[in-house]
């Protein structure tokens, strides 16, 4: 299968919204995460991620202009025992809590829908990490409305068995527009090339530059656990 090249995915949408990118790292050494968020308002905008243990929590830069934290402030990232849970909203704690208790990413996804933010709806994207003895697996979802119509939620799985240098690449946009067009299709085939840095900076530098706000990459190692991480702050550069 034609893998494509995730900066050419990036720099050619103006306005994917969020996005999760999981796969191998190159030399097969490590699995592979990357979560970004942008924004056109204000609000959307004015967020940065701040570490939270070993996972991550968005938090308003300017508290004098959060006008409404509901769907904005929330722990895009947890991480559970050998599992590492990332998405774009709330949906993070309630995969948490229902793997915490025996239940499935599945279980929980089925319990959620689409974020209440007519006429967009913006899709839930969630993945999950899970690392074993034979090195790890990973799952993607999307929760979306059925061509716009908030009467019918359609709710999307994928999982996939890991190959060194190739990921999924899952957003929650198409494109830009008015309203926004929820993302389609399969997540995107893309290469993941060379080390923790220079992915971070393949995702980083080609988000189209007025719409991006923040960005976290991260890099487990399957032989030992060690996570090593990455946040950019569009707010807090320079």
């Amino acid at each position: 299968m034609e893998l494509f090249d995730l900066k050419k995915e990036l720099s050619e949408n103006s306005y994917p919204g969020r996005g999760i990118v999981i796969g191998q790292s190159e030399d097969g050494k490590y699995a592979a995460i990357a979560y970004f968020i942008m924004g056109r308002s204000v609000n959307s905008r004015n967020r940065v991620f701040i570490p939270e243990g070993e996972g991550l929590r968005t938090q308003a830069f300017d508290p004098s202009k959060l006008s409404d934290p509901s769907l904005i402030i929330y722990a895009p990232v947890r991480v559970l025992d050998h599992h590492t849970i990332v998405t774009n909203g709330d949906q993070t704690d309630t995969v948490y809590d229902t793997m915490k208790n025996g239940g499935t990413f599945e279980d929980a996804l089925r319990t959620r829908t689409f974020e209440p933010d007519a006429p967009n709806f913006t899709p839930r994207i969630s993945g999950l990490v899970t690392r074993s003895e034979n090195g790890f697996t990973y799952r993607l979802s999307i929760l979306k409305s059925g061509d716009g119509d908030p009467e019918a939620p359609e709710r999307f799985f994928f999982e996939y068995t890991p190959k060194a240098g190739k990921g999924h690449f899952i957003h929650t946009y198409r494109c830009d527009g008015d309203p926004i067009p929820s993302f389609d299709g399969e997540p995107t085939p893309v290469a993941i090339k060379g080390d923790l840095d220079t992915f971070t900076n393949d995702v980083w530098q080609n988000l189209n530059e007025q719409n991006k706000v923040s960005l976290f990459t991260r890099f487990i190692n399957l032989e030992t656990g060690e996570q090593e991480s990455r946040i950019i702050n569009k707010n807090q550069e320079g």
